[in-house]
């Protein structure tokens, strides 16, 4: 399978319908721009038989329909390289990417945040400390995965930054916000999971009959905003949210 190399990103076919874009080989914002931004020019400009292209930190995947290309050129990866090529040529990172951003409200601490306490006690800081740090900022949605619908944000401050669990849970509700490392996300099913649980919120991040089906996109910036227990319950009343 051949390689396409500059100095800044590599193309490879992946498998006889997956081609990977990759810029370098880290967790950046900057880089995340990138991707995101060649995933727009992809679909904004669609080569004959392509199909899907899937977002990561740092790549992009691109399935494509070999038969339908092999149509037009019997060099199936010579097509689909170029293709790329020219878009991450055309200076597409030049131009303004909008990002939506999404408000997500949270219930910290207590039953919906079981580990708030123990991430305030591995810092020195008290609950509130860190439910103002997570507040903070906007994070970028790097990607999705895991579970459909799970976002993965980066940008978490390193004053709240924590490891794993060790024992991870067996179940976690959903709606359940957690940090790992400098990461933080949020789970849209109730499933096993290792992150810190600090809190939940009372929104329903996947819709199977929607489209997009995730509340949360690839590219999106997140600001979460606290909620107490009782808005928190009644939301769930009012709009059948998670509970």
């Amino acid at each position: 399978m051949g390689i396409q190399q500059s100095p800044n990103y590599t193309i490879e076919r992946y498998n006889e319908r997956i081609s990977v874009v990759r810029f370098e080989r880290s967790m950046d914002e900057e880089i995340n721009d990138k991707v995101h931004h060649l995933c727009a020019a992809i679909e904004a400009n669609p080569f004959l038989g392509f199909i899907e292209a899937i977002p990561t930190y740092a790549t992009v995947a691109v399935y494509y329909d070999v038969f339908r290309i092999y149509e037009q050129s019997k060099e199936v990866e010579a097509f689909v390289h170029q293709h790329l090529e020219h878009l991450i040529l055309q200076s597409w990172y030049d131009r303004h990417l909008s990002k939506k951003v999404v408000y997500i409200p949270v219930c910290y601490g207590g039953k919906y945040g079981p580990d708030l306490r123990e991430v305030a006690a591995y810092h020195r800081m008290l609950p509130e400390e860190v439910i103002a740090e997570h507040t903070a900022k906007l994070y970028p949605v790097y990607m999705i995965g895991f579970a459909p619908g799970f976002p993965y944000l980066g940008g978490v401050s390193e004053r709240i930054a924590v490891p794993r669990r060790s024992t991870p849970r067996k179940k976690i509700p959903a709606g359940s916000v957690g940090i790992a490392g400098r990461q933080t996300g949020i789970y849209p099913f109730a499933s096993p999971g290792g992150w810190q649980i600090i809190g939940r919120t009372p929104l329903s991040l996947f819709h199977v009959d929607q489209d997009p089906p995730t509340h949360i996109c690839p590219g999106n910036k997140v600001k979460f905003t606290p909620i107490t227990a009782s808005e928190y319950e009644e939301w769930g009343h009012t709009t059948g949210g998670a509970s």
